[in-house]
């Protein structure tokens, strides 16, 4: 696995690690609607609060400087559902300045999986998910 491919993997754990804990710490909204949310302003000092919950770093959470990625990879996630949201969705695809495009997408703590080519998107299906490739070492 490269470095990169490794990095967008810790990082898509990240999240979901923050997801969860968005979730046992605000229950009565449940998961966020967007990934900044789980993080602060870029550039500033985060203050927690359920706009800005400080569970990951500023520069993930705000898909990197200038929203260019973070190690060569672009990162979205989203609750889905009635508040409060009990599910989530997060994918991480490849940058387009990074060769052979790879996206890892997961679903609450299930498992990691990826897909060859693409553009960024939610994997919203739970069989959409399936038909993603297991995630190689």
């Amino acid at each position: 696995m490269a470095a990169n491919d490794s990095s967008a993997a810790a990082s898509e754990r990240s999240i979901v690690t923050a997801e969860v804990a968005y979730y046992a710490t605000f229950p009565t909204l449940g998961c966020p609607a967007a990934l900044t949310t789980l993080g602060g302003a870029v550039g500033v000092a985060c203050v927690p609060s359920q706009l800005t919950a400080c569970l990951l770093d500023n520069n993930l959470s705000n898909n990197g400087p200038g929203d260019k990625g973070k190690s060569g990879y672009n990162f979205a996630a989203a609750g889905i559902g009635a508040v409060p949201v009990n599910t989530f969705l997060t994918t991480g695809t490849r940058s387009v300045r990074q060769p052979a495009a790879r996206r890892i997408a997961r679903r609450k703590t299930v498992w990691c999986r990826t897909q060859a080519v693409g553009v960024i998107t939610i994997v919203g299906t739970y069989a959409a998910r399936r038909a993603l490739n297991p995630l190689a070492n």
